[in-house]
């Protein structure tokens, strides 16, 4: 073990991550035990003429685990099981047609096949062509468009809203999207400030896709059916069990502050963020459902094996793994979408809805989830912050 990744075992955030995060897990299969097995259905609405509905799906790329990660795996694997893993076992090595699938893509590969256009959104360009490609290779008549997007980066939004509209008026669609799925999300070992401004991790798990859901609805008000709006979050959101909501704490102010002569909180950035987008969720529905007839749906996958932390110590990312693989709670990213696919086509009564488990399941999330107060005071700050940063950027254009 080197010696990060031994500072990080001897890190409070990392037992906070082991233990409390594994236990909101567990709590959550209860609650979906006590549920039982009443479900939503699934269906996509028809926009009619023989057009495809449009579904705009962020963080898509293909999950690439790099070589020191597969050799652990290996080591591990011969450990606790006496021979390393066989030919016939799902391999490990990335390359171009055998890349385990990020969340992202296993998302835009199961609407395509429902019928949906889809509109790839990610950081990186190379990472996009490589993910479309894959799809089509398996879906030829996938119809597929990628787009850059950073949800750390205001203007990147806005370059993609121009963008994405300009594709919209090109292929002569109707101006509008039936679906957005905010899946873009990240972990951080460290305090990383961005161009406006705000803790990376903050802006990228929850302000980029509050902005970005703000910039699109007027095309998912536009819809000729009711259009939706998915928003993946966590389990982990049920370790939040105090919260600040202030325009300061959006911005990541005291993640930054516990960071100076510390380490950064890794795992209460995480969970705050989350928690953010869950109550965000809930407080659109309410603002938007009987009004406008948008649906909202927060998704948790559960644990996913993908790159999200590849930040961490790659011996520590992959043990854990190993650990969530044995209790049987780790799932591939094909077969743990089910969440995110049961709240995209679920019927629109399911608006405000926690999708977990798969098979159509919802169950209630934490309580503090459901406060309307905060739900407000968080969307106070976050439109106010948004206004800022519309300000800020006008007055670089016009300056």
């Amino acid at each position: 073990m080197d010696r990060d990744a031994l500072r990080m075992v001897c890190s409070p955030q990392f037992w906070r991550m082991g233990v409390l995060w594994t236990l909101s897990l567990l709590y959550s299969y209860l609650l979906l035990f006590l549920r039982g097995w009443t479900a939503a259905p699934r269906r996509r609405e028809d926009v009619g003429r023989g057009r495809r509905p449009i579904c705009v799906v962020t963080g898509v790329i293909l999950n690439c685990p790099n070589r020191s990660v597969c050799l652990f795996y290996r080591i591990i694997t011969t450990v606790f099981h006496g021979a390393p893993p066989s030919d016939g076992a799902p391999s490990m090595v990335c390359d171009g047609s055998q890349a385990t699938s990020g969340l992202g893509r296993a998302a835009a590969a199961a609407l395509a096949r429902e019928g949906y256009s889809v509109v790839l959104a990610g950081r990186s360009a190379q990472l996009l062509s490589e993910t479309a490609k894959e799809i089509r290779r398996q879906q030829p008549d996938a119809c597929l468009e990628a787009f850059q997007v950073d949800l750390s980066s205001y203007r990147s939004i806005k370059k993609f809203e121009a963008s994405l509209n300009q594709w919209i008026r090109d292929s002569n669609l109707e101006p509008s999207i039936q679906l957005l799925i905010n899946n873009a999300g990240m972990l951080a070992k460290s305090h990383r400030v961005t161009e406006d401004g705000i803790d990376e991790v903050m802006q990228t798990n929850y302000i980029g896709p509050f902005i970005l859901t703000s910039i699109l609805l007027p095309l998912l008000k536009n819809s000729p059916v009711p259009s939706r709006v998915v928003n993946l979050t966590s389990f982990t959101h049920r370790c939040v069990s105090e919260i600040d909501v202030s325009e300061e704490a959006l911005q990541g102010v005291k993640f930054g502050q516990h960071s100076v002569g510390g380490s950064y909180p890794l795992a209460s950035t995480y969970e705050y963020t989350k928690f953010c987008l869950l109550v965000f969720s809930y407080e659109l529905h309410r603002q938007l459902h009987i009004s406008s007839g948008i649906s909202v749906m927060a998704a948790d996958p559960g644990v996913i094996e993908t790159r999200i932390m590849r930040e961490l110590p790659p011996c520590l990312s992959q043990f854990a793994f190993f650990i969530l693989r044995t209790l049987n709670l780790l799932q591939q990213p094909d077969t743990g979408i089910g969440a995110v696919l049961d709240a995209a086509l679920a019927p629109p009564e399911a608006s405000g809805k926690y999708f977990f488990g798969g098979k159509g399941r919802t169950i209630r999330s934490s309580v503090l989830s459901y406060d309307i107060e905060v739900a407000k005071k968080l969307w106070a700050a976050s439109s106010a912050l948004l206004q800022e940063l519309r300000l800020r950027d006008c007055e670089l254009r016009t300056g």
